[in-house]
């Protein structure tokens, strides 16, 4: 709310300020009448401030990039638009399924790293990321106390370390019971499918 307000204000100040002089900067209007009768101004023509004009001079410069508190408290500023916001490890043991073991580095923007799905893997990271309740809900443990079905999904750990747009990230996720099975589920294909 406020990075909309105060991008409102600049906006609103520049259009005032290429308005202003312009309208002012060739004085009076004339209609191309030739009545004698005086055309209202904003600039004073008699009293003390007739002497006084307002300054034309060039625009003012370009407004800087926000600052942190502004741009949604991640301080970026200009340069680091290409840096990868996503670069995570993925550990996985003990899944049964042929090549799904192993470590595998994920890059996302642009897509690298040595994951065997690497392109689903980041599409899967931007369409959580492009939601509120998946940006805080993606990687986030199940709550202790969290009454979950008792169904062993299987002996498949995995860890996942680094960052995500930007956040840290460091999360453990098994299939030791129901609410394990549909997390690491949630996170297919980062993780992989052992349904």
């Amino acid at each position: 709310m406020l990075r909309r307000l105060a991008l409102t204000a600049v906006v609103s100040l520049a259009a005032l300020a290429t308005a202003v002089p312009a309208s002012t900067a060739s004085g009076p209007v004339s209609s191309g009448s030739t009545s004698s009768a005086p055309v209202p101004s904003a600039v004073p023509t008699t009293g003390p401030f007739a002497a006084a004009r307002p300054s034309l001079g060039p625009l003012p410069l370009p407004v800087p990039p926000l600052p942190g508190f502004l741009d949604g408290g991640e301080g970026k500023g200009t340069g680091e638009a290409n840096e990868v916001l996503t670069r995570l490890t993925v550990s996985v043991e003990n899944t049964g399924v042929a090549g799904a073991d192993g470590t595998f580095e994920l890059e996302c923007g642009p897509t690298g790293g040595s994951h065997p799905q690497g392109q689903a893997a980041c599409d899967r990271l931007a369409e959580a990321g492009a939601t509120r309740a998946g940006r805080q809900e993606l990687f986030r443990p199940t709550p202790e106390g969290t009454m979950c079905t008792m169904i062993h999904g299987g002996d498949a750990t995995a860890r996942i370390v680094g960052t995500w747009e930007g956040r840290a990230v460091d999360t453990t996720a098994s299939r030791r019971d129901g609410c394990e099975i549909a997390r690491w589920n949630s996170l297919v294909p980062v993780l992989p499918d052992v349904r």
